[in-house]
């Protein structure tokens, strides 16, 4: 039965009040938030909201060490420099992700070499990771991008083969698992992102994760002032008077201010309580999208290996215009689908049009200032041919992400699950009325 679709006239299908928006603020967290500020105590190294919540994150994540820091990028920043790579040193990783992944590379005046994803999970395509090691590489570092858990496995064994660190971005993957353990324990260091739109939202802020005593105690003084600040001398700190202490001043080598605050701490702490209740409400939204929306010739949903559990932080489904029996090229169809869907009230959004080394930042080689790093005494030529990443680029022209940041899947009731369904099927019933 033909219906008149909303771009054309028609009323829409789903219902304007039923999306909640994120992230969503508790009682309970407003508070945490408050005994914080009753508390006095704002700031520090050794300050009690922030001290909690990296106890209560490693053992969530199954590691031994977590270190707060006041972002995702500054995590992933922390972990290039507790790895000691620096000046003329390449890192590999993948050319779909978010730009931090990358910037973290450049930040400490390193070198980012890109590899192409494997189209079925979107992460980076272990198959195609040798073949761009060099005598510069110091290390990868896997996204589990969408919270889909990187082939981890093999990408340890290319890493153990070569002599290579792993630093896992899971900056998107809160909860996810490879094989029963979490993400961001698996490799030697980890990164974690608590920025608002993550399913844990403390509106800024981040964490960095390893096994290693090694690394801990390193990247532990890169965020605070490169100074070698130890966990023996909180016995020293008084809450009385939080912002004295044995701190000697001394800085030993480069280093940031990446640390976070107790605000944001105590905010992360009550929202990671609820976590594991927004991980299976996801789960649920996404699998009832994926039963429904699998048999739409058209579009194929995500695929998360039998081994794996994703967060998914982005819902992208992929769409064939060919299977849909429309002759349009994929970008063009894409972006009238998008139009469709957005007038029958189902929240759709784009993320991330075109890969990372094709920003104008990789295109030119800006970086600092006079090609650096790239061109730096230390440094080497590398290029960032777009034709080198095909599946990404056909990944980005053709699909988009079903949710956004302001109304994700994670807490959306199941039943606009439903009307998302029904306003899909309803529009690609009528796909006339779409490309005409």
């Amino acid at each position: 039965m033909t219906e008149t679709l909303a771009i054309r006239g028609g009323t829409p299908v789903v219902p304007k009040d039923l999306h909640r928006r994120w992230p969503m603020i508790t009682d309970e967290d407003k508070a945490a938030v408050l005994a914080a500020l009753d508390s006095g105590i704002l700031s520090g190294p050794y300050a009690p909201q922030v001290k909690a919540l990296e106890e209560e994150w490693a053992r969530y994540c199954g590691v031994r060490y977590a270190l707060t820091t006041n972002s995702g990028t500054a995590a992933l920043h922390t972990a290039v420099a507790a790895g000691g790579i620096g000046t003329g040193d390449q890192v590999i990783t993948t050319a779909f992700t978010f730009l931090a992944t990358a910037l973290a590379v450049l930040q400490h005046n390193a070198v980012p070499v890109f590899v192409d994803i494997d189209p079925r999970t979107f992460t980076i395509d272990p198959a195609k990771i040798a073949e761009r090691i060099t005598p510069r590489t110091k290390a990868i570092i896997p996204v589990h991008i969408h919270g889909v858990p990187a082939d981890m496995e093999r990408i340890q064994a290319i890493a153990t083969k070569h002599g290579l660190l792993v630093i896992e971005d899971a900056a998107q993957a809160h909860g996810a698992t490879y094989r029963g353990r979490k993400v961001g324990g698996i490799g030697d260091m980890g990164c974690f992102s608590f920025q608002a739109s993550k399913n844990l939202p403390a509106g800024e802020g981040g964490m960095f994760v390893t096994n290693r005593p090694d690394l801990r105690e390193r990247a532990n003084r890169f965020r605070m002032f490169g100074e070698d600040i130890q966990e023996s001398d909180r016995r020293a700190f008084d809450p009385a008077r939080p912002l004295d202490g044995v701190r000697e001043y001394n800085s030993l080598t480069m280093g940031w201010m990446y640390r976070t605050n107790e605000l944001t701490a105590a905010l992360c702490r009550s929202q990671l309580r609820r976590l594991d209740h927004w991980l299976a409400n996801t789960r649920s939204n996404a699998a009832y999208l994926t039963l429904h929306l699998g048999k739409i010739p058209g579009i194929t949903p995500p695929y998360i290996p039998p081994d794996c559990t994703a967060s998914y932080y982005q819902y992208r489904i992929r769409l064939d215009p060919r299977a849909a029996g429309v002759d349009l090229p994929p970008k063009e169809f894409r972006l009238k689908i998008l139009a469709a869907l957005k007038a029958e009230g189902v929240e759709v959004s784009l993320w991330q049009t075109v890969p990372v080394p094709g920003q104008t930042l990789f295109q030119e080689r800006t970086g600092y200032g006079l090609s650096c790093p790239w061109k730096c005494p230390l440094g080497e030529e590398v290029k960032y041919d777009l034709a080198e990443y095909p599946e990404t680029i056909r990944l980005l022209a053709d699909s988009l992400v079903i949710g956004s940041h302001s109304h994700p899947l994670f807490p959306q009731p199941m039943e606009l699950m439903r009307y998302y369904v029904k306003a899909i099927q309803r529009v690609f019933a009528n796909l006339n009325q779409v490309v005409g």
